[in-house]
């Protein structure tokens, strides 16, 4: 393994403003790090499981670009779209650049669809999840929020597994 590289670590956003402005805030900063962990991979790195369940950087930029799919265009806007596939089984066209390319333009759209409702409580257009209900979008950005972060978590792991760097 290469010696440990230090990165500077990042707090935790400062907006502590309205609610929506609140928890956009904080889910973009999940979402910061995820994609944080995944740069600067090379393919090996980023495609290597460092878990016997698979798990791999890359394979959790990809599930996590489908969650952002699946829960605010499919689910909250009821966006005519494929249902998002969650596995994180890489193809040999995956690469970091399209990976994080497909992540970026997922947080885009979830982005445009949070900053278009005007009330938080306002619910999903389909019900959705293992439950099979109607969420609000505040489930959903609190959701989201909880799913990023885990897996921001697992990213860190498994970066510094891959090439030692660890902090953001």
């Amino acid at each position: 393994m290469a010696e440990t590289q230090q990165r500077r670590d990042i707090g935790p956003p400062d907006s502590d403003s309205d609610e929506k402005s609140t928890l956009l805030a904080f889910l973009n900063y999940v979402r910061d790090a995820v994609a944080g962990k995944a740069q600067g991979l090379d393919g090996g790195q980023g495609r290597t499981p460092g878990v016997p369940s698979g798990t791999s950087v890359f394979g959790l930029v990809k599930h996590l670009t489908a969650a952002e799919l699946y829960w605010f265009a499919w689910a909250f806007e009821g966006a005519d779209v494929e249902h998002p596939d969650f596995g994180m089984d890489l193809s040999e066209e995956d690469s970091a650049a399209s990976l994080l390319a497909a992540y970026r333009s997922a947080i885009a759209r979830s982005n445009e669809i949070i900053e278009r409702c005007d009330d938080l409580s306002y619910p999903c257009a389909r019900s959705a999840g293992k439950a099979g209900t109607v969420r609000s979008m505040r489930w959903v950005l609190i959701h989201m929020i909880e799913e990023t972060a885990r897996h921001a978590g697992h990213a860190d792991i498994l970066r510094e597994q891959a090439d030692g760097s660890i902090g953001r």
